[in-house]
């Protein structure tokens, strides 16, 4: 059974011997998530804007976004 604590943990297993051993993250690791997480809100947040600036622009065209598909392709 595995418990909560407050640092996040990492599984390892061993594919030979099907070892499986949980640790905590170390600081370097840690540090990669949470860099790895701010990249990943920054990419959520930049498609999230340039879906509203796609959808803006259709609206003020007064095209749908398949008449777009057709006028681009």
């Amino acid at each position: 059974m595995m418990t909560k604590t407050s640092t996040p943990q990492i599984t390892i297993v061993n594919a030979e011997t099907g070892e499986v051993i949980v640790r905590d993250v170390n600081a370097e690791e840690l540090a990669q998530l949470q860099a790895d997480a701010a990249a990943q809100a920054e990419a959520k947040t930049a498609a999230a804007q340039k879906a509203a600036d796609r959808a803006a622009l259709l609206a003020q065209l007064g095209i749908t976004e398949e008449q777009a598909k057709l006028l681009l392709g």
